[in-house]
Parts: structure tokens; C-alpha cells; sequence
């Protein structure tokens, strides 16, 4: 008796605080879109911006841009480095464990130290200035523990009797790590880097401090703003209420976007 009043009271309580997150999620959800969508107008996505229709154009091409850079520099180096400490490295080794506690230390370290980070190192060390380039090595630094480790667990999730078939049939260790466990394993990395585009799109700390808050399309060496920092510098400001409203509309929309997108590359590869 005691055991069923139990199991039921733990069964109402998580579905009240699923219903709790749901809700709250559908209130911001419903909360910008209301706020924003009635602001949105076509002088926000003219080609350049000025003070008078303060377009948001440029800032979603260098959120695109900044995207596709920082997945560039730090997917390749997460995942081969993920592929190391599982596949090739042997258990117990002291770099593993070194490499490992970097990345879980990492991985807590608060953005604006990121920011703090890429400021002293690219953009007055190696004197890039506030640029696009340094922002973005700045972001690839920031999610690349973020990857490494969810790429790490992907790759531990797939059976061992995988990699053993794979042998058995005469396959060498990188023929059955790029054939077998990286396929199985490619729905988890994709989740991560799902995350890691979410962080990436929300950033503006770091961003303020390495890429600068310029508001045109910018080259490698020049400065430019990404959608959220578009949006903050329009709310610092109070003259732009709606409009970074209305910024926050299309960025939700982005990340969404970005996210279905993903979702269903992920599913389309596990079922291959």
C-alpha cells in the first residue's frame, strides 16, 4: 500500500513539474512572439543599417556566418579528439584524465572570462582588433569541451560487440571507427552541436569584447554584431524597445530553425 501511495505521489509530482516547464516555456515563447511580431516591419531587414530603420539584415548574416566559422574550427577538434580518448588511448593513461578534467573545468567557466580571454589574447596579442575572426576562434574555444564531451559519450554509447564484429570481419580500427562507430554514434554528436549552435547564437558577452558591436557585414578582420548583440545594444539603448523586440522574434525563429534542421539530419542519419 505504502509502495503504491509512494509511486503515485512521485508520478503526480512529475507530472506537474513537467506541465510547470511546459508552461513556462510556452509563456516566453508566446511572450516574445506577441511582443515582437507586431514590430516587425520591412526597414528591418534593408541591406544596411542607419539610425532610421536599424535593420537587423547584417546582424543575421554574421550570426550565420559566425555559426558556420566556429562549427568549422571546433567540430573537427571535438570529435578527433573525442575519437582519441576513446578508440586509441589506453585506459588509465594521465593525459586522458588531464584532457578530461580541462574540459569538464572548462566547460563551467562563465562566458564573459571567454570574452576576457579573446580580448587579451586575439585581439590585442595578435592585434586582430575587434574582428570577426576573433570572435569567432573565441566561440570555437568556448564550445569545443561542450563537443568533446558529448561526442566522447556518443562514441561510449555504441556497443563494444560493434567494434568486435567490425574486427572479426577483418576491418582495421580506423575503417571500423569511421564506418561503424561513428555512424551509430552521429544522432548524439549532432545533439551536441545542436547545443553548441544554441550557445553560439545566444552569446553576447564574449562576443562584445572580441567581434565588437558594429552593425554591417563584416570581412575576417573587421568588426561586426550578431543577432544578440544586435538586440542588447538596441535595448541598452531605449530608443529601440519594439524593434529589439522584434529582434528577438527572428532570433527565436533562427534557432528553431536551426535546431529542426539538425533534428532531422540527425534522424535521417541514424536511419541510415
Amino acid at each position: 500500500m505504502k509502495r503504491k501511495i509512494s509511486d503515485l505521489s512521485l508520478t503526480v509530482l512529475t507530472w506537474f513539474f513537467s506541465a510547470v516547464t511546459f508552461a513556462a516555456l510556452l509563456f516566453l515563447i508566446g511572450y516574445i512572439l506577441v511582443k515582437g511580431i507586431p514590430n516587425l516591419s520591412l526597414s528591418l531587414f534593408a541591406w544596411e543599417y542607419n539610425s532610421e530603420n536599424v535593420s537587423l539584415l547584417p546582424a543575421m548574416i554574421t550570426t550565420v556566418i559566425m555559426v558556420i566559422l566556429s562549427l568549422l574550427v571546433a567540430v573537427p577538434l571535438g570529435l578527433f579528439t573525442a575519437i582519441y580518448l576513446v578508440e586509441y588511448a589506453s585506459r588509465g593513461n594521465r593525459l586522458v584524465k588531464l584532457v578530461r578534467v580541462t574540459a569538464e573545468t572548462l566547460s563551467g567557466i562563465p562566458s564573459i572570462v571567454y570574452g576576457l580571454f579573446g580580448m587579451l589574447f586575439f585581439v590585442t596579442a595578435l592585434g586582430w582588433g575587434f574582428s570577426l575572426l576573433a570572435g569567432t576562434l573565441t566561440l570555437s574555444v568556448m564550445i569545443l569541451p561542450l563537443i568533446m564531451q558529448t561526442a566522447e559519450e556518443s562514441l561510449k554509447s555504441v556497443p563494444d560487440a560493434f567494434r568486435e564484429g567490425s574486427f572479426g570481419l577483418g576491418a582495421g580500427r580506423l575503417r571500423t571507427v569511421f564506418k561503424i562507430v561513428l555512424p551509430s554514434a552521429a544522432p548524439g554528436i549532432l545533439a551536441g552541436v545542436i547545443l553548441a549552435v544554441g550557445r553560439i547564437v545566444g552569446e553576447t558577452a564574449a562576443l562584445i569584447y572580441t567581434s565588437g558591436t558594429v552593425a554591417k557585414v563584416p570581412t575576417m578582420f573587421s568588426s561586426g554584431r550578431t543577432l544578440a548583440v544586435h538586440m542588447y545594444a538596441l535595448s541598452r539603448e531605449g530608443l529601440y524597445t519594439g524593434q529589439a523586440y522584434a529582434t528577438a522574434a527572428v532570433l527565436l525563429v533562427v534557432v528553431v530553425g536551426i535546431n529542426a534542421l539538425s533534428a532531422a539530419l540527425a534522424k535521417q542519419i541514424g536511419r541510415g
